[in-house]
């Protein structure tokens, strides 16, 4: 099956929409630090009234369209999944637990086993 890969071209309109969701954001954050001394209530207000403008500018340009397609159509496929049952989730979380102490003993001893061999036995570094 031969798939076709159609790219969009970003005009400077695309690019002028990003670029000022970009100034928006940080002029969200420089009112954020600019209006310290009108108290915390002006301050996140302005912060998230900037954020919310940058968020808004962004989603209508291409790039916000895709992302918006993206999420649904990750969505779509988030429901198609067959979620384990409580009984299977707990066993399958028992058998990770247990074979990383396994693996844990395996390494520790492993270890152990190196530090006498090499310490003890061969340089004779008694501890």
């Amino acid at each position: 099956m031969a798939t076709t890969q159609v790219q969009t071209v970003n005009t400077g309109a695309e690019k002028a929409k990003l670029a000022a969701s970009a100034v928006l954001v940080v002029a969200a954050l420089a009112a954020f630090y600019l209006l310290g001394k009108q108290g915390a209530l002006v301050q996140w207000a302005a912060l998230l009234l900037g954020l919310a403008a940058a968020v808004a500018l962004f989603f209508t340009s291409e790039s916000g369209r895709q992302l918006v397609a993206f999420g649904r159509d990750a969505w779509r496929e988030v429901k198609k999944v067959v979620w384990p049952a409580r009984k299977e989730a707990i066993q399958i979380t028992a058998y990770v637990f247990g074979f990383v102490l396994i693996m844990a003993l395996f390494l520790w001893l492993t270890d152990k086993t190196l530090e006498w061999l090499f310490y003890d036995l061969i340089l004779g570094w008694k501890k």
